[in-house]
């Protein structure tokens, strides 16, 4: 993909192809150079799909919904990356600029989007992505696959643990 290539849908299905095809030569070819709009564009797309599909099963408040899944699919690519990129910096102490590592994370989680609102594909499609950016992280930003695993377990751990201590707060929201 070169860093002057514009969005279009032949864009889109380009990247999914080639991403479905042969995601290290894809992450290969990436450009160092590469701008954050082609990615947040690929991820804005796949989110919407995501969040239509979803919204397709018939809630009661169908626009607020796909709403909040929207929000929500693009903003958890943000905050993952912006965690990749610390825990790069700080476990490996290796400094890339964020656009680059976004790419990463906006091309692996908008491939798997297409197919995680299809009821239990979660399981496969969480597994996925992060294998996805484990192999952008090695192929695009030549990290050996032990640096490249622990940046996703540590990432993947942080995020869980996150979660974990959000549940007393929601526990005492639904009382």
């Amino acid at each position: 993909m070169t860093d002057t290539q514009k969005f279009s849908l032949g864009f889109y299905f380009q990247v999914m192809s080639r991403m479905l095809g042969n995601p290290r030569e894809f992450f290969s070819d990436l450009s160092p150079d590469t701008e954050m709009m082609p990615p947040l564009l690929f991820l804005t797309v796949s989110s919407l799909i995501f969040s239509v599909s979803l919204v397709m099963n018939g809630p009661s408040a169908p626009a607020l919904t796909g709403s909040i899944l929207f929000v929500n699919a693009v903003g958890m690519v943000f905050i993952s990356s912006g965690l990749g990129y610390m825990v790069i910096f700080m476990t490996q102490g290796k400094r890339f600029p964020f656009r680059r590592i976004f790419a990463i994370y906006a091309f692996s989680s908008g491939l798997t989007l297409l197919a995680s609102w299809i009821p239990f594909f979660l399981v496969i499609t969480e597994p996925w992505k992060w294998w996805l950016i484990g192999t952008g992280m090695t192929c695009h930003l030549s990290l050996n696959w032990k640096q490249a695993l622990a940046v996703v377990l540590l990432s993947v751990g942080i995020i869980l643990l996150f979660f974990w201590s959000l549940i007393p707060l929601l526990a005492a929201v639904n009382r």
